[in-house]
């Protein structure tokens, strides 16, 4: 049985605003699991901590280059790294991180060729199919959180431009539509929901709909006629097609909000191509989440052709667990400590879907099983 020796924490190198890290004591954690741990040079400076906050003394913990830590036994970063450091992976070493295999084809077609061992965070999964390795209340709450921040910047209190309460449509009853109607009866932030309820605030009326409303497009335009903001909290089967026309969003009233918490790309040289939920709207990241009708940087992150000309304001993030990094991963190494315990113990080889809980739940993210029980589709060249 070949097991892990050595671990290595790549810095994710995305925009200024992503400041999340593994935190020094998962470090440690692994450290006492027997591992070696190299970190990248520089590793966690964005969110202040030095690499001394990380070695705690402990000489199984050290630092290295790029090239290095992108050597080691298994690699572990939250987002998936840039297309250039792929090949830094040697064709033995296990790649575990975000890689969304559903909607990346092309990424899992590179890391098949390059003959690289994968683990895909968010496709590790119980025997029921529910994701171990998931934020969903932080993408719910911190989306609604910042479609409130738009009301309360336009008027006293959150006041909107009528009377009565704020309505909230959230297409999707999934783990993150039902965090999302938490979210959004609290104006998305506890200490906001306090303050309104103690001012009089009219509150909020939140309705959640599903697949056998969505594609009813007379129901359609009575719900988003009265609607305040627009929740996408879809996780769909047909990531192909949207489930709102851009031409619907002019039933929405002209100060609404879209909330889009489900974030999927536009890869339309895909096969097949994948579209977002709602056709026509940005997507942004930690460091611009909201667009305005008019913002320059609309056209941007919508390819050419796409229908984009009815326009409310939106708040995107690709990373929506990020706007507080601390608490984000704090809540990721809890989950995380057990599965690196088996993956420590067994080695990726070794993982069986005949294995234990969390061994079957690793199994079911690993690309291997992607590309044999997955929809997997080899991309044309």
């Amino acid at each position: 049985m070949d097991t892990p020796k050595s671990i290595g924490f790549p810095r994710m190198m995305k925009e200024p605003g992503e400041k999340r890290v593994f935190l020094p004591e998962f470090i440690q954690f692994l450290a006492q699991q027997g591992l070696t741990v190299c970190l990248e040079e520089g590793y966690g400076s964005r969110s202040g901590f030095s690499f001394d906050d990380y070695r705690r003394a402990n000489s199984s913990v050290i630092q290295a280059s790029r090239h290095e830590v992108f050597r080691q036994d298994l690699i572990l970063v939250l987002r998936s790294p840039a297309r250039e450091d792929f090949p830094r992976i040697p064709a033995g070493s296990c790649l575990i991180t975000m890689l969304h295999f559903p909607t990346r084809p092309r990424r899992v077609d590179r890391l098949q060729e390059m003959g690289q061992k994968a683990i895909s965070l968010d496709g590790i999964a119980d025997d029921g199919g529910i994701r171990l390795v998931e934020n969903m209340r932080a993408v719910a709450w911190n989306g609604l959180e910042a479609a409130f921040d738009v009301f309360e910047r336009r008027g006293a209190g959150g006041s909107i431009p009528h009377s009565g309460p704020i309505r909230v449509l959230i297409l999707g009853a999934g783990m993150v539509g039902k965090h999302a109607v938490e979210a959004a009866t609290k104006y998305g932030n506890v200490e906001r929901h306090v303050r309104l309820l103690q001012a009089g605030a009219p509150g909020v009326v939140v309705s959640t709909i599903g697949r056998n409303v969505s594609g009813n497009p007379g129901v359609m335009q009575r719900l988003f006629r009265e609607t305040d903001i627009l929740v996408d909290a879809t996780q769909r089967h047909d990531t192909s097609k949207s489930i709102v026309p851009n031409a619907w969003l002019a039933w929405l009233p002209d100060h609404a909000v879209i909330a889009d918490l489900a974030v999927d790309p536009y890869l339309l040289d895909s096969k097949p191509a994948v579209v977002r939920g709602i056709e026509g709207i940005p997507q942004g990241n930690l460091d611009k989440p909201t667009f305005a009708p008019d913002d320059p940087e609309w056209e941007k992150t919508i390819p050419a052709g796409i229908p984009a000309s009815n326009r409310r304001t939106t708040v995107s993030c690709y990373s929506w667990p990020g706007i507080h990094p601390e608490a984000c991963m704090q809540h990721y190494a809890r989950q995380l400590e057990p599965l690196m315990e088996v993956l420590i113990g067994k080695g990726y080889e070794e993982l069986s879907p005949e294995g234990g809980y969390f061994e079957r739940a690793l199994f079911r993210g690993t690309l291997t099983h992607w590309i044999k029980h997955g929809r997997y589709q080899p991309q044309p060249r």
